[in-house]
């Protein structure tokens, strides 16, 4: 007499299921502290920057009684002696920012092209000397770059900021944008060069629309690094008019009655831009691929 053994698939099938459920639950869960650790300086800013006195952090309250815009006004309107420039550095943090961007997906993407698609000699020297600018840390090299500046009589001036944030986007740009550079085929070339196409044509027509996601890549890498930097435009700029955002953000931690919330207001605000860019450009990078595969 033989005894019914269970089936032993739905009991795999159940163990895989509640595997899957476990880690979904820990990956949401996951994902769900790092959100709140990411968010959480940044809704601390906007508590400051939406109370009277710009103190509530150290009040311990989840929201202000009296939540105002306030803040934002005297940012809008320029109403405070620290911000009195406001937007005329802002002005000048979006030069800086986009320049930067401009010239390192100019600079990188004719480097990775010369590199990678027209066979040049040793052309792997030219990634690998780039990237010995970051053996030397950026702090150290500030010193001599101001020294420079101030012997061409380039300080207190927007170009000397860009070139340097420039020289510091260029490597990685060139090195990404020459590692994605191999996923094109060579036929693609080969096909343009017989159908008589210039090299110059070959980059505008063939390799910048294949490069489209790269591009938006080291374009955002650019800009933000730009945007966020702060040593050099405190360095290289001194006049107020020259100023950046994230130079006159400084000033409000010179004084001891500087009001808070309006330079988190500031910040905000100041940080807006860069992250509607970013998300502009993110859906261009899921899309590039595709538009600069099937462009004629």
């Amino acid at each position: 007499m033989s005894v019914a053994r269970p089936p032993v698939r739905p009991v795999r099938r159940l163990r895989r299921r509640l595997r899957w459920i476990a880690v979904e639950a820990s990956s949401a869960l996951l994902a769900l502290l790092l959100m709140i650790w990411s968010l959480l300086p940044v809704y601390n800013m906007l508590l400051i920057a939406l109370d009277d006195e710009g103190d509530i952090e150290y009040a311990g309250v989840i929201w202000p009684n009296e939540a105002t815009l306030e803040s934002f006004r005297m940012v809008w309107t320029e109403g405070y002696w620290y911000l009195e420039h406001f937007w005329h550095q802002f002005a000048n943090s979006l030069y800086i920012g986009l320049a930067t961007m401009v010239l390192t997906v100019v600079i990188g993407s004719l480097a990775s092209f010369a590199v990678s698609r027209t066979r040049l000699r040793k052309g792997w020297l030219l990634t690998n000397i780039a990237l010995l600018t970051y053996v030397i840390p950026a702090s150290l090299m500030v010193i001599p770059f101001h020294r420079v500046a101030h012997a061409y009589g380039l300080t207190d001036n927007l170009l000397t900021v860009v070139a340097a944030e420039v020289a510091f986007a260029t490597p990685f740009a060139i090195l990404t944008l020459q590692q994605y550079a191999r996923l094109i085929p060579f036929e693609l070339d080969e096909a343009a060069r017989v159908d008589g196409a210039s090299l110059a044509q070959v980059y505008l027509r063939i390799y910048l629309p294949l490069m489209a996601p790269a591009l938006a890549a080291v374009g955002t890498y650019a800009l933000l690094l730009a945007w966020g930097e702060y040593l050099y435009q405190w360095l290289l700029l001194s006049s107020p008019r020259n100023m950046t955002v994230a130079v006159a953000i400084e000033q409000f931690f010179d004084s001891d009655e500087a009001p808070w919330n309006y330079m988190m207001a500031a910040a905000i605000v100041y940080a807006l831009p860069p992250v509607a860019i970013f998300y502009g450009l993110r859906r261009y990078m899921a899309a590039g691929l595709t538009a600069g595969g099937v462009r004629g």
